[in-house]
């Protein structure tokens, strides 16, 4: 696992290239259980929870394919958009080989997606400093921010569950190690594997190392085309190719403008002042790490100076093409490309820099400074997850009793209620006190009728989703004083067979009085009713 900072078919190192430095530099096996111990340590930091927020549809789709028969009724809204990616078939394959539990599986397979995301951190800093404590102070600074919101863009450095950007993060630090190296086959098809994954993510690992290569060989952009750079854009193209993106392309509706109303981040002109710094701070903060490497030369790695000067241009031309996209009218049906999202890889790549100075120049090998950084550091962020996401356990382990009211009737609904059933509830559950973004396709395993918040959201990518969206929407507006007539009316029109109703909802208090007739409730608990349309 540890390995060499260079390849040695890429010819002779400059004289500024890494050294084999001091004793810190462990061997294979300690290197190894150390990574695995900050692993362990950043899962714990950042939490677990298994069907929150996008996992309400990574998890279904899996869930799906491992059993055709489940979501009869609603299935399009993560299906369709997920023909562009491999990754739920590929952890459906996983649990089958393996004969293990879904649960567990997905447990593993996110525990693997951050030990390499870190690994490649480690390997990248091993490429680009000379000394140990640089390497190990980039991997410890990622590892205890991957929580960090990226600015604007609703995401995070990696995801409390098992996310397929998370993934393709991974297979993109590898590709810029590849980069380093030389070896831009290699490169190639690690980005096609990241685009067969996660293809807007991707993206952004394409441009980056395009950039990368261009700016270690000091090309013209016509030399960035040709020789070696080539066989990663025809690795990567074969990815594109190979993956049905035909739902990119439908046209602007009313019903589509309504559900990309619901995701903020699409219109950058209504972010705040502080999202705008989280864009620009970076990108100075970059160029002046640039100036002080350059001016301290024999200090510094040649890799080094062309990743941070790579990474500076590549934010430059990122923020130029994606408010390019995102501020014209005209322009509107791209925004679900999110190209702001170019800021999750500047990021990650920015504080693996900025780590890995502050190993070098500041923490050396000195623990009680190590000491005084980390610790606060690691109980901040994870302090922020606890307030973030109060109402559940911290890490939600498979097999765990459910932890609060809504994942209980999840729980009893999966167990209890026909496979072939349709749910109706709040459409803006997830933000209800004590849900805490959990979403019900994922945990009950049911069909359920649109919601505001994730559905909303899919819609606006899949446009032909978007009238039905609207429609069971519509149907479902003022559900806080939804009484017996309602509900009727929601099985008449979308064959809606249960109801979850929760308390402050009108009907919810009248279930007490039997005014509500054409319906039994088999389960409740002090927040829910799970009710039974007849």
């Amino acid at each position: 696992m540890a390995e060499s900072p260079q390849n040695p078919a890429s010819g002779p190192l400059s004289s500024s290239q890494p050294r084999q430095a001091d004793s810190l530099n462990l061997n294979p096996t300690l290197s190894l259980t150390i990574l695995i111990g900050i692993t362990i340590l950043a899962f714990l930091v950042m939490g677990y929870h298994p069907g929150l927020e996008d996992d309400a549809f990574y998890l279904a789709a899996i869930k799906k394919n491992l059993n055709p028969a489940l979501f009869p009724h609603d299935s399009d809204f993560f299906q369709l958009q997920f023909q562009a990616t491999i990754f739920d078939k590929v952890v459906a394959l996983s649990v089958r080989l393996s004969r293990l539990p879904l649960a567990w599986v997905v447990l593993l397979w996110q525990l693997a997606a951050i030990f390499f995301i870190l690994h490649g951190v480690w390997r990248i800093s091993r490429r680009c400093f000379a000394e140990a404590p640089a390497h190990w102070a980039a991997v410890t600074l990622v590892a205890a921010l991957l929580t960090l919101p990226v600015s604007g863009t609703a995401i995070s450095l990696a995801d409390q569950y098992l996310h397929p950007r998370t993934l393709a993060t991974a297979a993109i630090l590898a590709a810029i190690v590849a980069v380093i190296d030389r070896r831009m086959w290699l490169a190639g098809v690690l980005l096609a594997v990241a685009f067969s994954v996660h293809a807007i993510m991707a993206s952004f690992g394409i441009s980056f190392c395009a950039f990368f290569w261009w700016t270690q060989r000091g090309q013209t952009w016509r030399g960035l085309a040709q020789n070696r750079f080539s066989g990663l854009g025809r690795a990567s193209m074969l990815a594109f190719v190979a993956i049905p993106f035909s739902w990119i392309f439908e046209p602007a509706s009313d019903a589509w403008r309504q559900a990309a109303a619901t995701r903020g981040f699409y219109f950058v002109s209504r972010w705040q002042w502080y999202e705008w710094l989280g864009v620009v701070a970076p990108i100075v903060l970059l160029f002046i790490f640039e100036r002080f490497l350059r001016a301290r030369r024999e200090l510094s790695e040649a890799n080094l100076i062309a990743l941070v000067s790579a990474l500076v241009r590549y934010g430059i031309f990122q923020t130029i093409v994606g408010l390019t996209i995102v501020l014209p009218p005209s322009l509107e049906r791209l925004r679900p490309l999110e190209p702001m999202r170019y800021l999750h890889l500047l990021y990650l790549l920015f504080f693996l820099i900025a780590g890995a100075l502050l190993g070098q120049y500041v923490l050396g090998r000195h623990i009680y400074r190590w000491l005084i950084l980390f610790l606060p550091l690691g109980a901040g962020m994870f302090y922020a997850q606890r307030q973030m996401y109060s109402a559940m356990a911290h890490l939600e382990w498979p097999g765990a009793a459910p932890s609060n009211p809504w994942l209980e009737a999840f729980a009893w609904i999966r167990q209890n209620t026909p496979t072939d059933s349709l749910f109706a509830l709040d459409p803006h559950y997830v933000t209800l006190p004590g849900e805490d973004y959990h979403g019900f396709r994922a945990l009950a395993e049911r069909s359920v009728l649109a919601d505001y918040e994730k559905d909303g959201g899919m819609a606006a990518r899949v446009p032909r989703l978007a009238p039905r969206w609207l429609r069971e929407m519509t149907a479902q507006t003022g559900w806080r004083n939804f009484q017996a007539a309602d509900f009727e009316r929601l099985k008449s029109e979308f064959g809606v067979t249960w109801v979850i109703l929760s308390r402050g909802d009108r009907a919810f208090a009248s279930l007490w009085s039997d005014s509500l007739p054409g319906m039994t409730c088999p389960y409740h608990n002090e927040s829910l009713a799970v009710c039974h349309l007849y």
